[in-house]
């Protein structure tokens, strides 16, 4: 499995930036600042449960799951969408709905400029770190298009939040703008209302991917008719007649076919060309782990 580094640089960015959003939003009393504060911390803890889902996804087959632990990624993934986001996002309306009743300016808006400058810097820095990895993954494919195609949560996961805290950073500097511009401090708290319906759309579409890549994924329609095109080349099958797979993780594919054997062969010559085929099927496609051909019955 590919390395993660980009997870770990997205940790402690997070971290750092937290630390530094909440000191903004003690002196300055900023509504959107403590919603970027939580947006930070949350970002911080799904990064925290990825790292713990890409171990336990290496663990390697035993009795209790003979076909790996590769779906452990796909539960924590599963669980930071659903819970993480969406109670950071939750927090975030409910702090500015708060402020919206009781506006009020407290301390200089200069430091939550800062913060926000620096946490803009810091998130360019992540974000360009994890879209490398994601362009290699997406190839042609368009933003949103290779976000649903992906059977990487650990990249689209952090991408994504990365995407939704540069538009927060933009909407808090907006509130805090607005507000001293216009002395008008509901727009602090509009701002971090806003902030939390970022954070619990973005968790709406994770959720989303997140649930199908946890029920099982199939390999895409253009691959299995190469390789059911490359099982029906051996001179032992007349006709692949049904197929069956689903991802196990990003990079591990459990294949099961099921063909039609010339009548006239033994079980010896049966059993030899599905070795053969098997052999065939991993090398053109190194990710199909586990393959189980059978004739059709």
């Amino acid at each position: 499995m590919k390395s993660r580094f980009y997870i770990i640089i997205s940790l402690v960015a997070d971290v750092l930036i937290a630390i530094f959003k909440f000191i903004a939003a003690a002196i300055t009393g900023s509504s959107s600042m403590v919603s970027e504060a939580i947006h930070s911390v949350i970002d911080a803890i799904s990064q925290v449960l990825l790292i713990l889902g890409v171990r336990k996804s290496k663990k390697e087959p035993d009795e209790l799951r003979p076909f790996g632990y590769g779906k452990e990624l796909y539960f924590w993934s599963f669980v930071v969408s659903l819970v993480i986001f969406v109670l950071g996002g939750c927090i975030s309306f409910y702090e500015g709905l708060l402020r919206t009743r009781q506006p009020d300016f407290i301390g200089s808006p200069t430091m939550s400029y800062i913060i926000l400058a620096i946490a803009f810097v810091f998130n360019i820095i992540t974000i360009s770190s994890v879209l490398k990895v994601f362009n290699k993954q997406r190839s042609e494919d368009s933003f949103l298009k290779a976000v649903i195609n992906s059977k990487d949560p650990s990249t689209f996961i952090v991408l994504m939040g990365d995407v939704a805290d540069l538009l927060g950073l933009l909407i808090a500097f907006l509130g805090v703008y607005l507000g001293r511009l216009l002395h008008h401090p509901y727009y602090d708290g509009i701002a971090s209302m806003m902030i939390g319906v970022i954070l619990i759309g973005t968790s709406m579409l994770l959720v989303r991917e997140s649930k199908s890549l946890l029920m099982g994924e199939s390999i895409s329609r253009k691959t299995i008719r190469k390789i059911v095109s490359l099982a029906e080349t051996d001179e032992a099958i007349l006709k692949v007649k049904k197929h069956f797979s689903t991802y196990m993780a990003p990079e591990e594919i459990l294949l099961q076919l099921i063909a039609v054997f010339k009548k006239e062969l033994t079980t010896t010559q049966i059993t030899d060309s599905i070795e053969r085929i098997s052999k065939s099927i991993k090398t053109a496609y190194p990710w199909i782990k586990q393959i189980f051909i059978e004739p059709e019955k």
